[in-house]
């Protein structure tokens, strides 16, 4: 355990902690999970496949990292719960996984809609519900939801997406507020213009164009900038936030620009 005697970097740690990172095969997910490996956890893997899994769980362990991989889709509870029980204790839960609908909303259909919600929302829930008790018990848990700035800024085409960002932006603050004496914490970090393999294409774009020129960092987020706020909110450094989103969209939130 880090105590307010240890020295600082250590405070960033997370030496003896076990964290699963649903989908983490590739894009943000894959960076979180390197990130939490790289100082100290032991990661859980998550995907719906074993086969694309499998190269990411080898590159972590053939650097030392403490590895397995857990496969289910989100939308199967009964999977998802006979995977996490045989997964042990789970420190630190990061839900990545976000499905999208990029359709105008008149053509979204409302079973369309439900299932989008409840993959990219009420899994998150029963994610929790599956994770909570242990947390409770050892008197330390981190939850960190990942949401996105379209929580707060909608686009047109994404009413689904916008919502399901949205709720997990609103379950963030419910879990800190009902969680917060029990020794977890719940934060959600809100990315923005990332240039991960599925959005390359809409990075190289006219419409990836007039992102990058809307963000005041002027350009898209590499992969790999999202880890360092997934490791502090896991870290025993961030013990006292709690119900926060952290943003990371290089000031596109705080601007008003066109």
């Amino acid at each position: 355990m880090i105590s307010a005697l240890s020295t600082f970097p250590d405070r960033f740690r997370l030496d003896g902690r076990t964290a699963l990172v649903t989908g983490s095969a590739r894009g943000l997910g894959w960076e979180m999970a390197k990130g939490l490996a790289e100082a100290g956890a032991r990661v859980l893997l998550h995907g719906r496949s074993p086969e694309r899994l499998a190269p990411r769980l080898a590159e972590l362990q053939a650097a030392g990292h403490g590895a397995g991989a857990l496969v289910f889709e989100m939308s199967d509870r009964a999977a998802m719960a006979a995977a996490l029980a045989g997964a042990g204790a789970i420190d630190i839960l990061i839900h990545n996984v976000g499905e999208r609908d990029r359709r105008p909303i008149n053509e979204i259909e409302p079973e369309a809609f439900a299932r989008l919600i409840d993959v990219d929302l009420v899994a998150a829930h029963a994610l929790v519900r599956l994770v909570m008790p242990g947390m409770i018990e050892r008197r330390w848990g981190r939850l960190i939801l990942v949401t996105s700035i379209v929580a707060s800024l909608a686009s047109p085409g994404s009413a689904s997406y916008t919502a399901a960002k949205g709720g997990l932006a609103a379950l963030t603050r419910a879990l800190a507020t009902e969680l917060g004496a029990t020794g977890i914490t719940a934060n959600a970090i809100s990315p923005g213009f990332f240039a991960t393999e599925t959005n390359l294409p809409l990075a190289a774009s006219p419409a990836g164009e007039r992102q990058r020129e809307r963000c005041p960092a002027k350009r898209w987020a590499e992969p790999w900038e999202i880890a360092g706020a997934a490791v502090f909110l896991a870290s025993p450094a961030a013990s006292y936030v709690n119900g926060h989103t952290l943003i990371v969209d290089g000031g596109v939130s705080a601007s008003y620009l066109a």
